[in-house]
């Protein structure tokens, strides 16, 4: 059975670094299905889950865009996040 995102997420506040990259790996294998769900979740959640979607949504590439723009524009306290974002999604383009 395939985990779903929000499965994953949950399962990464308690992995070990092997486990997390082995979830950030199947985040980004979810692509652009995925992107709304992270984006949800980067206001949410804290530390080292938050770099992996951080991380993944880079990964994801330009499908992240338009979603993380929109969340700026919601909350203003994560402005500076998805500016970051965009900027290393660009640079990875």
């Amino acid at each position: 059975m395939k985990n779903s995102v929000a499965d994953i997420l949950l399962r990464l506040e308690n992995a070990d670094n092997k486990n997390k990259n082995m979830l950030e790996n199947e985040l980004v294998n979810f692509g652009d299905t995925a992107v709304p769900e992270l984006v949800k979740n980067l206001s949410i959640v804290k530390g080292s889950v938050r770099g992996i979607i951080a991380m993944t949504l880079i990964r994801i590439g330009q499908p992240a865009v338009a979603l993380l723009k929109e969340a700026a524009k919601s909350n203003k306290d994560l402005a500076w996040i998805v500016k970051y974002l965009i900027t290393e999604i660009n640079l990875a383009a």
